[in-house]
């Protein structure tokens, strides 16, 4: 189904691997009543540890669990793939991580004393028995292994459980081009959607009774290959709000909207000093539209991707296409 977001216009895939070099993957479980998986955005440095990408968090709404949010806001970089899964196999993925870094940073002849694995999440209970918490280490290292340009998008991954609006939710993206000074750059956008009440849905009209309360959370993580600061990149991910409220979105209580973001913008040391360019602030209107067009149309992208699901208590979860015209 063709969308018609905004006036902005997309990268090549319209996925937030038009960044260059950010690759996602996903390892999805489907076993017995576990409907769950793990989804991960990697960085395009190598080893990330080594060469740490600028990067911010922006807490919306702080109804979550994630890891690592704290030292990416104080220090201003990431140094670890991101992971999304749900909320009881936070800990778990973090751990996996955790031994991934370890193993990496051997091979560059690191000993790895400290690192900060940023992992994010979304509840899944009501399609997934969540208590399981099948995603281990063995699921995460697939999901870094089968990172890609293209990648799935729908009921995948950290999105496999997850409901949006009332309707099916999961893993979507999208992108957008900013061009300056001749230059094309990118802003892209993924997110795991779990959030929403359906009276809210300002897309089309929805039948009453699919989801009364907005709750659940919503996970975007924002690449882009602007030079931005971490102060600017903080900025612009508040303007994820944006896309979200374009849906109907008013951000309940008992979600949480959390944002990572991070520029590939290159850092050059000399001596005791860094030297990046950054951009003008009177031109952050750019990535400011960029990033709310691609959020909106990436949560669509996370439920026009996903079939109709069942929830553990044999209630229908419909998708999305049941009830949207095609434009």
């Amino acid at each position: 189904m063709k969308l018609s977001i905004g006036r902005m216009s997309h990268g090549s895939r319209n996925l937030i691997t038009d960044v260059p070099g950010v690759r996602v993957g996903h390892c999805t479980i489907d076993k017995g009543d576990c409907h769950t998986g793990v989804t991960v955005v990697m960085p395009p440095c190598g080893n990330p540890y080594i060469n740490k990408l600028t990067a911010a968090t922006c807490v919306i709404n702080g109804f979550g669990k994630s890891l690592g949010l704290m030292q990416v806001d104080e220090l201003g970089s990431i140094e670890t793939p991101i992971a999304l899964t749900n909320t009881l196999n936070v800990g778990k993925v973090h751990d996996a991580l955790v031994s991934y870094m370890i193993g990496l940073c051997e091979k560059d002849g690191i000993r790895l004393a400290s690192v900060n694995p940023v992992v994010c999440e979304c509840n899944d209970s009501s399609i997934s028995d969540i208590r399981k918490r099948p995603v281990d280490e063995a699921a995460v290292l697939a999901a870094i292994e089968a990172a890609d340009v293209d990648f799935a998008q729908g009921a995948v991954g950290a999105g496999r459980g997850t409901v949006c609006y009332g309707m099916k939710g999961g893993i979507g993206s999208s992108s957008r081009q900013i061009e300056l000074d001749g230059e094309v750059f990118t802003v892209g956008v993924l997110v795991q959607s779990n959030y929403g009440a359906s009276a809210d849905f300002r897309r089309c009209a929805l039948p009453e009774g699919l989801a009364e309360c907005d709750k659940g959370s919503i996970i975007m993580i924002v690449a882009t290959d602007l030079p931005l600061s971490s102060r600017q990149l903080k900025r612009v991910l508040r303007r994820c709000s944006v896309g979200m409220a374009r849906l109907g979105s008013y951000i309940g209580h008992g979600s949480g909207e959390v944002v990572v973001g991070f520029t590939t913008a290159p850092r050059k040391a000399e001596g005791h000093f860094q030297t990046m360019r950054m951009l003008n602030e009177d031109d952050m209107n750019l990535p400011f539209r960029a990033v709310g067009e691609a959020t909106e149309e990436a949560i669509l992208q996370s439920m026009l991707h996903a079939g109709a699901d069942v929830t553990l208590k044999g209630e229908t979860v419909p998708c999305l296409r049941e009830y949207l015209k095609e434009e």
